[in-house]
C-alpha cells in the first residue's frame, strides 16, 4: 500500500467498469395517442368543472388524454344533474342533496388529482359508459 498513490494510479486498480448508466427518464403522462396539449394540466381540471367540460371537449380535439377525462367529466355531470333532479323531486333532496353534492365533489378532486399526475380514475359503470363516446 503506497501513500503517494495518484487518483490515476488507484483508478486503474479499481477495474475498467464503466461509468453507472443514469437512470432512464421518467415516461410522459398517460398518452393515448393523437397530440399533446400545451395547456394539458389546465384542460384536465376543466374536463371535471361541471359545464367547463364543454371546453377541453370542444378545443382539445387532438389530444386523446384530454377527451377522455372531458367525456368522463360530461357523464359525471350528467348523473349528478339526473340524480339531483330525483333527489329532489321525491321531495329527499333537501335532506340528501348536500351528501350527494359532497360525494360527487370528491369523485370529482380525486379525478383531477389522478388527471394530473398522468393516471386515469375510472369509475366501474360511469367509465364503461363514457369510452362508448
Amino acid at each position: 500500500m503506497n501513500e503517494q498513490e495518484t487518483p490515476q494510479d488507484t483508478g486503474s486498480q479499481q477495474g475498467s467498469s464503466p461509468p453507472p448508466e443514469s437512470p432512464p427518464e421518467s415516461p410522459p403522462a398517460a398518452d393515448g395517442g393523437g397530440t399533446t396539449s400545451s395547456n394539458r394540466n389546465l384542460m384536465i381540471v376543466l374536463s371535471y368543472f361541471w359545464i367547463l367540460f364543454l371546453i377541453p371537449l370542444l378545443v382539445e380535439k387532438d389530444d386523446k388524454e384530454v377527451q377522455w377525462h372531458a367525456k368522463h367529466g360530461l357523464v359525471l355531470s350528467v348523473v349528478e344533474f339526473l340524480l339531483q333532479m330525483i333527489l329532489s323531486v321525491t321531495g329527499i333532496g333537501c335532506f340528501f342533496a348536500p351528501f350527494v353534492f359532497l360525494a360527487f365533489l370528491v369523485i370529482r378532486l380525486m379525478a383531477i388529482v389522478k388527471g394530473l399526475n398522468g393516471e386515469r380514475f375510472t369509475i366501474p359503470v360511469l367509465s364503461e359508459y363514457a369510452d362508448k363516446f
